[in-house]
């Protein structure tokens, strides 16, 4: 072997997609979104370029520029080219680059100083998974199409559509991402544990039990193998409940914050389990992969993602199956959401620890919510023969050779796009617009929360998930003591919010840039199919008439709220999570599509 051979460097296999043509990729789309979200923010205001079609400005500090080609859609949404994007200090050219990007901007951003290394953090590991995504997918979106639930959620590119650090996963490894990013796809066994009874909680929904649980999730002769490991250490096994936690969870943070509690047995660790699991888009998440049929497990994760940290906490679990049986059987015996085929995933159970010291605090921390989780019906246990299950979110994804999802869907089905969207919004639309009528019911409908149910390629309904945590019920409706926190007081303007901003420009806006700049529909077309849904329901409800009225879904304005003004401003923790409205930033308002044409 030469000296040169020796001392040539070896490439990490793990940061193998980390190559320049990965990056600038990356770049590009992430500097696209920047642009375009923080404009349709109201954060950034382009100019026109003078003499060119569809060419904008913007000026940075520090003598920098960004000229782009953008088209301008309905709710101030900016379709931005990546490939257009030309970036210049004091005149000469300059790399495209995300991370300069937020240091130009840093001052029409408004981050506090000392969060702005941690937010360039988030936005730097964002591009370090758009690089992996880049170098590792494969399957095109007409490949999605026929794919499976697990195979869909592993080939997402985009992560929340209007968040710009939106995979940010402080704390994770580039091994950790790899085993346990939802793009990796890689299975995982969940680390599984024995928590003393007295120091945890258990509760379960309708039509369960302790007992029904274990048997459901855990095979008999592996609970059987616990019981005689706890025997073995001189513990009663009858003292303890099954706890699952993420594997990283248990390096990194119980093992070591709780590492007194490990040596009291009040927790002890019992290894693996058997079964393999994937990790769904929202990370900490997990599917069955070797029994579908058996619960979705949703673990805390105390990693820095998109504003927060995602721990769990034990005492908001408590509540949970309860929240959820009350939700689902609103929704259950409600004949206009059945007839949409709309239904809720239950989260059938939770379990949380409650000892140890930090627990006693009288200050609320990250400490008090690192080990909880939860157990969710699974959507695959929900199909019937013919039906097919796909993340609502893959409606606005596009593969690496830019096509979308619901171009591919539409071509699939063969029934155009017209009456593919129709059928869509139909699903999607209506029943939100009805349980917030009808039940004064608000969930948080973007894209990663529901399930997607299709038959032919044609979407027949959807499944809400995320419910104990996200739900709210307004106007003083009664509900049961112990889940009197889903109770929100807020005013109709804003209980229409969770239509017109989740739902409307969360999600919606997106899809009618996709289908308008894929020509499968355009704007007015798109927001014309969605009114139609509006006004259809209404005609089959008169008797919503004053509650419809109120809410008026259809206004010509509605106020602005402002997603990455929130992470800017706190890129620790975006929102007081027991009081989500109060937190909310707004920039003035926006004309909504939904209103009927000439209304003003």
């Amino acid at each position: 072997m030469s000296p040169s051979e020796t001392l040539a460097p070896t490439i990490d296999p793990a940061a193998a997609h980390l190559t320049p043509e990965h990056m600038e990729a990356a770049h590009r789309h992430l500097v696209a979104k920047i642009l375009a979200e923080l404009t349709h923010e109201r954060v950034l205001v382009p100019s026109a370029v003078p003499d060119r079609v569809d060419t904008w400005s913007v000026e940075a500090e520090g003598g920098a520029r960004y000229t782009f080609v953008a088209r301008v859609h309905q709710l101030e949404h900016w379709s931005v080219d990546p490939a257009s994007i030309r970036r210049t200090v004091d005149g000469e050219p300059a790399e495209v680059d995300a991370l300069e990007a937020v240091v130009d901007l840093a001052d029409a951003l408004g981050i506090p100083d000392a969060l702005l290394p941690v937010y360039l953090e988030e936005v730097a590991s964002t591009l370090q998974s758009a690089a992996w995504k880049r170098a590792h997918h494969r399957l095109s979106a007409d490949d999605l199409v026929h794919a499976d639930l697990p195979t869909i959620e592993a080939a997402m590119t985009e992560g929340h559509p209007a968040f710009i650090a939106n995979n940010g996963r402080i704390g994770f490894s580039l091994d950790d991402f790899a085993a346990y990013a939802p793009e990796a796809g890689a299975p995982v066994r969940l680390q599984w544990t024995a928590v003393r009874r007295s120091l945890a909680h258990l509760s379960v929904g309708e039509g369960w039990t302790e007992e029904l649980l274990w048997s459901h999730e855990l095979d008999d002769d592996l609970v059987a193998e616990w019981r005689e490991l706890l025997r073995g250490l001189g513990e009663d096994p009858d003292d303890y409940l099954f706890a699952p936690a993420h594997p990283w969870q248990w390096q990194h943070k119980l093992a070591i914050t709780f590492a007194p509690d490990v040596a009291r047995r009040d927790i002890v660790p019992l290894g693996p389990g058997r079964d393999d699991h994937r990790a769904q888009q929202s990370i900490r998440t997990f599917l069955n992969a070797s029994d579908p049929g058996r619960h979705y497990v949703k673990t805390a994760l105390s990693i820095q993602n998109m504003g927060f940290l995602r721990g769990l906490s034990p005492r908001y679990m408590r509540p949970t199956p309860a929240i959820n049986d009350w939700v689902a059987d609103r929704v259950r015996t409600d004949p206009e959401l059945q007839a949409c085929g709309f239904d809720v995933l239950r989260e059938v159970a939770a379990i949380g620890y409650t000892g140890g010291a930090y627990q006693r605090l009288p200050q609320p921390s990250a400490h008090q919510k690192m080990f909880a989780a939860l157990w969710r019906e699974s959507a695959t246990s929900r199909l019937a023969e013919g039906e097919r299950a796909a993340t609502m979110a893959s409606l606005l994804h596009r593969d690496t050779a830019g096509r979308s999802m619901v171009a591919a869907l539409v071509e699939a089905s063969g029934i155009g796009a017209r009456a593919w969207l129709a059928q869509y919004l139909r699903a999607y639309l209506r029943p939100l617009v009805h349980c917030l009528a009808r039940h004064r019911l608000a969930f948080m409908p973007h894209g990663e929360n529901l399930i997607l149910v299709l038959r032919d390629h044609v979407p027949v309904r959807v499944l809400m998930k995320d419910v104990g945590e996200e739900v709210a019920v307004f106007d003083g409706v009664d509900v049961p003591e112990d889940i009197a926190r889903i109770q929100v007081d807020v005013e109709p303007d804003l209980q229409v919010l969770s239509i017109l901003t989740d739902a409307v420009d969360g999600v919606l806006r997106f899809l009618a840039a996709i289908c308008a700049d894929d020509g499968l529909v355009s704007d007015d077309e798109f927001w014309g199919l969605a009114r139609a849904v509006l006004e259809d329901h209404a005609a089959d409800h008169p008797e919503l008439a004053e509650r419809l009225a109120d809410l008026d879904v259809q206004r010509p304005r509605f106020a602005h709220s402002c997603l990455n003004r929130l992470q800017l401003r706190n890129t620790l923790q975006m929102v007081d999570l027991a009081d989500q409205a109060s937190s909310l930033i707004m920039a003035g308002e926006l004309a909504n599509p939904l209103a009927p044409p000439g209304r003003t």
